[in-house]
């Protein structure tokens, strides 16, 4: 698939526009799979029509942020309980085991999903092109907005296998 190109105030945009049209009995298959063409395309915008769908990757994508944000936090707070209190590793030991964990997943079975790169934007003027809503009509869509996420993944990949250093250290001479 390829996005479709849009030309707003002399701008082009790689924009991909889900529409809800139940025109076979196969409608949400066919939703599903222009979405994965659309997130194969690398649009910069996705706009899904279908709520069914949207409340779907909706959630998918607050799942992939879960993971990432309990393994950062998880492992900022073994790092900061790792060096802080060292004779008691049964504070930080628990919370790098629960940071490798959920660092483990998202690598494992998020990483490489398409999905991934982008978040969903409740908030329409920050929508790259907010002139593109007059043409959609009455509906509610989900928007997705592609965004490089290298920098966080290298964050809480970094963040984790610290943890994980301290953890097991302090593991280590505990049982030492």
């Amino acid at each position: 698939m390829t996005c479709t190109y849009l030309t707003i105030k002399e701008e082009i945009s790689n924009v991909a526009i889900i529409k809800e049209v139940y025109d076979n009995e196969n409608a949400h298959e066919t939703f599903e799979y222009e979405l994965e063409r659309a997130l194969e395309s690398e649009c910069s915008l996705i706009i899904i029509e279908p709520s069914k769908l949207g409340d779907e990757t909706s959630r998918w994508i607050a799942v992939g942020n879960c993971l990432h944000k309990t393994a950062a936090l998880s492992g900022l707070a073994a790092i900061a309980t790792g060096l802080i209190w060292g004779d008691q590793p049964y504070i930080c030991g628990p919370l790098g085991f629960t940071s490798v964990i959920s660092c483990g997943l998202y690598t494992v079975s998020w990483q490489f999903d398409p999905c991934c790169q982008y978040q969903v934007e409740t908030d329409t003027s920050k929508l790259p092109h907010v002139e593109l809503l007059a043409v959609l009509g009455p509906s509610s869509p989900t928007f997705l907005v592609r965004k490089d996420d290298t920098r966080r993944r290298i964050l809480h990949t970094t963040i984790t296998l610290v943890a994980l250093g301290i953890s097991a250290w302090r593991v280590y001479q505990a049982f030492k």
